[in-house]
């Protein structure tokens, strides 16, 4: 058995045809079969029924199917991983955060890690932390930035941010005067909602013993979006400090403690724990976890 013998016996599995995989891995239609023979005389068991209009995997073929596309999995990382061997990090890393996080966390991170390792490219899956979590699960990125806790045994993460959320009003508003602000008073006031997410989450929770009196004004899709209709005056929200800092510099949004409330929101730096990660992987998660220390 080699892995062109299995990359062919994927493509015949997935694509349900011996000519069409041909066509796929650049083979005749009689290589691709004397590739399937090989690999069912070396198994002892046919892998693939070709009775039908279609070719199927049988109960064998089912098994090998799982098996080998983990095989080919673990040659792809075992050649990244020796060609990071004495070299500096280099390559593209695909990181996944949620639109927030990129905008008001991950800049300085960024300008930081491109500044010392100018070869690796980075590109960036742009998702709330489930879908995030998802990708990561499957393979489909290298790392993410996650709201914590992450439920998923496949993946480790290692806390880099805290952040607490507070009240956002306008400086005109009444509730500007005020040190501290219970959530009754809040509940009166207008509310900017996100349509979804960790904080939209924790807003509901907060509020429902007000539901009777709350006036939903508007469900925002952006963080953006809801600063700038608070700016405006439209209602009060809830946010996480650090993604108003640049409006509560320029004076047009005034955050307020919540009393009695301790909200938090925490990012967690998650990853696949059973997968060889490539240099630029591990160097970004070293950086990362470094910056994330050194501002506690």
């Amino acid at each position: 058995m080699d892995f062109d013998q299995l990359v062919t016996f994927l493509e015949v599995a997935k694509l349900g045809s011996f000519s069409r995989a041909g066509q796929k891995v650049f083979r005749s239609q009689s290589a691709v079969s004397a590739q399937i023979r090989q690999l069912e005389q070396e198994y002892g068991d046919r892998l693939l029924d070709r009775s039908g209009k279609d070719v199927t995997l049988t109960p064998a073929g089912r098994v090998l199917f799982a098996y080998a596309e983990r095989l080919l999995q673990m040659r792809d990382e075992s050649l990244l991983a020796v060609a990071d061997q004495g070299s500096s990090p280099r390559g593209t890393l695909v990181i996944g955060a949620n639109e927030a996080t990129c905008l008001y966390v991950l800049p300085d991170v960024f300008a930081k890690f491109c500044n010392l390792y100018p070869s690796v490219q980075i590109s960036i899956y742009r998702n709330f932390s489930y879908k995030i979590v998802e990708k990561l699960e499957n393979g489909t990125i290298d790392v993410g930035i996650v709201t914590l806790p992450v439920k998923s045994a496949s993946l480790k993460a290692h806390a880099i941010f805290r952040d607490q959320l507070m009240l956002m009003v306008n400086p005109q508003n009444p509730l500007a005067k005020l040190d501290v602000v219970p959530v009754s008073e809040i509940a009166k006031q207008p509310l900017l909602l996100p349509k979804t997410g960790y904080s939209r989450r924790l807003m509901d929770k907060l509020f429902r013993p007000y539901a009777a009196q709350l006036q939903i004004r508007m469900e925002l899709p952006s963080v953006g979006m809801i600063k700038s209709f608070v700016a405006a005056g439209l209602g009060v929200s809830l946010i996480s400090a650090s993604f108003a800092r640049d409006q509560v510099l320029a004076g047009r949004v005034k955050l307020i403690p919540i009393k009695d409330e301790e909200l938090w929101r925490e990012l967690g730096l998650a990853y696949r724990r059973d997968r060889t990660l490539t240099r630029a992987t591990t160097t970004f998660i070293s950086t990362v976890r470094q910056l994330g220390s050194s501002s506690k």
